[in-house]
C-alpha cells in the first residue's frame, strides 16, 4: 500500500443503500453530470485510505471511521494507481450527510441501481460489482 497512487474512491453503504453524488455538469471535468462515488485525488503523502476518508468528509460531511472500511483493492490505470474501498455505516447516518462544494446533489440508492445506471461512472460500476461479487480485496492500511 506504500506504493505511489493517484487517488481513491469509497463505496459507502448507509444501511443497505449506497451514497451517490451527481457530478457537476461542467464540460471540462471527466464524466460531467454522471453519478459518482465519494473520493478524489491524493493530497501530500496521505495513504490511499486516508485519501478516500478525507474526500468523503469533504464531499458528504461524514467522518467514516477506518474500522468501517471492510474492503479495498488497487487498480492500475494509465494515469497511476487508484484505490477503491467499501465501507458500511448504519442507516441512521443518513441524517448526517451534508453535500460539500462539489457535485449537484447526493442520494442513497440500491447498489444494483448504481451498477446498472446508464449515467454512472463506468469504472466505479465495475469496481462496485467486483466488491459485491465477493472477490478478495488487497491489504488495507490506515
Amino acid at each position: 500500500m506504500n506504493m505511489p497512487f493517484a487517488g481513491a474512491k469509497l463505496a459507502l453503504f448507509i444501511g443497505a443503500r449506497l451514497a451517490v453524488i451527481r457530478r457537476d455538469d461542467i464540460a471540462d471535468i471527466p464524466w460531467p453530470d454522471y453519478l459518482d462515488l465519494p473520493g478524489g485525488g491524493r493530497e501530500g503523502r496521505e495513504s490511499p485510505l486516508a485519501c478516500a476518508l478525507r474526500e468523503t468528509q469533504e464531499e458528504l460531511g461524514l467522518t467514516v471511521p477506518p474500522d468501517a472500511v471492510v474492503w479495498g483493492k488497487r487498480f492500475v490505470e494509465s494515469d497511476g494507481n487508484k484505490w477503491f474501498f467499501a465501507a458500511h455505516l448504519p442507516e441512521t447516518d443518513e441524517a448526517k450527510i451534508v453535500l460539500g462544494d462539489e457535485g449537484q446533489s447526493w442520494q442513497l440508492m440500491a447498489p444494483q441501481m448504481f451498477i446498472a445506471h446508464p449515467k454512472a461512472v463506468p469504472q466505479f460500476q465495475a469496481r462496485l460489482a467486483l466488491y459485491m461479487s465477493g472477490v478478495s480485496g488487497d491489504a488495507v492500511e490506515v
